[in-house]
């Protein structure tokens, strides 16, 4: 992503880790095996991954990193099915990541976490394709990241639906009369979803009277883009980018005195814990998300507890992804009687047959189905910030 990571009424959309446990190399080898229920050490899947461990986009990856952590340990716990997991650093860049595939190829990589971002997971994707080890990415939302390969799949929604959720929930819910648009044109993701909520817009009658654009050049300073909305007078803000760029804009928007509504997308879900970061800027900002840690249900509870005892903080939606992750790809092995000493190119046909069959319960959905293209379809829920943590709205 640079980094980089929803809504009813109507809605369904295929919108948001790579990323998991391990600690050696990078973030470390461990046989998860060896922590199951009895302690005895099992035979396990090897599954991969690639993000960015370290850098300014890190707090994505090491979200989905614990996230999965979790999952791994309860699923290792149960018996039956093992993973092991192992991540590499691809500090967000496409060549670092395929450098990063390919040391996990060496290591024995039967499944595939893809990769955290979309650019970098735009071209490991390509090599799960070629070598048929089947990915199911956490959070790489881009299309480029599964189109053409039918075994690459995502747990996030897909760039193009968060655009036209987005553009349907601000109609819906009469968030603004007057809509500016700033966006990161050398950026997939960002473009992405720009592109479909234009169209979207265009088909709702909202009143777009201000696009904007910035590159990773020129992400440090806003005043044209900001200056540009505030004189069309618009009242609501559309952020379709990560947390990083969002949070210079609160900053400068305020420093400026203009103080209309904000509206973001996945990517900006982790603006709370970033560094430095004045967390009351963001008070009463909204984005989709498919996943809200103050649900009252009983599995999100438990995971959020064991998230807050473990990292002392709330999980977000990256986490909550990751998590589902390794979920996923547990009852697709189970569902097929998947084992260990199985090749990837035969875990890799039965993993396409189960993801395109099956429906999954996880933390960011109930009865979440893929179709072909790898896309997801779940249902998105609106957050608000408030008092420093999401609310559903």
């Amino acid at each position: 992503m640079k980094m980089k990571k929803k809504i009813a009424l109507g809605l369904v959309l295929a919108m948001g880790l790579t990323m998991f446990a391990g600690c050696g190399g990078n973030s470390g080898d461990k046989n998860a095996a060896a922590d199951n229920a009895g302690g005895d050490t099992a035979a396990a899947i090897k599954v991969g991954g690639t993000g960015p461990l370290t850098g300014g986009d890190s707090i994505y990856d090491l979200a989905e990193h614990h996230g999965a952590e979790i999952a791994e340990e309860e699923i290792n716990a149960m018996g039956g099915v093992q993973f092991e997991l192992k991540m590499e650093d691809d500090a967000h860049d496409a060549e670092k990541a395929v450098n990063a595939y390919n040391t996990l190829k060496d290591w024995g990589m039967q499944l595939s976490l893809g990769s955290v971002t979309s650019t970098p997971g735009t071209a490991t994707s390509d090599e799960n394709y070629r070598d048929s080890i089947f990915a199911l990415t956490p959070s790489a939302s881009a299309t480029t990241v599964t189109e053409g390969k039918d075994n690459v799949f995502q747990m996030c929604f897909a760039d193009p639906n968060q655009g036209s959720a987005s553009a349907q929930y601000i109609s819906d819910q009469q968030l603004g009369s007057k809509i500016a648009v700033i966006y990161k044109n050398d950026d997939v993701y960002s473009s992405g979803i720009y592109e479909t909520f234009m169209s979207k817009a265009g088909e709702l009658g909202l009143d777009v009277v201000s696009t904007t654009t910035f590159t990773t050049d020129s992400q440090n300073d806003f005043s044209v883009q900001l200056n540009d909305a505030k004189n069309a007078g618009a009242d609501l803000l559309f952020l379709p980018m990560y947390y990083d760029a969002a949070s210079l804009i609160l900053n400068q928007a305020d420093a400026m005195g203009y103080a209309p509504k904000f509206f973001g997308v996945d990517g900006m879900d982790g603006i709370l814990t970033l560094e430095g970061f004045d967390t009351s800027l963001a008070e009463g900002v909204m984005l989709l998300t498919p996943f809200s840690a103050d649900a009252d249900d009983e599995r999100t509870q438990s995971f959020v507890a064991k998230y807050q005892e473990r990292y002392g903080e709330v999980p977000n939606q990256f986490a909550a992804d990751a998590y589902d992750c390794i979920y996923a790809l547990y009852q697709a092995c189970t569902n097929a009687n998947a084992t260990a000493d199985m090749t990837a190119e035969e875990l890799n046909e039965l993993m396409k047959e189960q993801f395109t069959t099956m429906t999954f319960d996880g933390l960011t959905g109930t009865g979440a189905t893929w179709n072909e293209n790898g896309q997801i379809t779940k249902e998105p829920k609106g957050m608000v910030i408030q008092n420093g943590v999401y609310v559903g709205m």
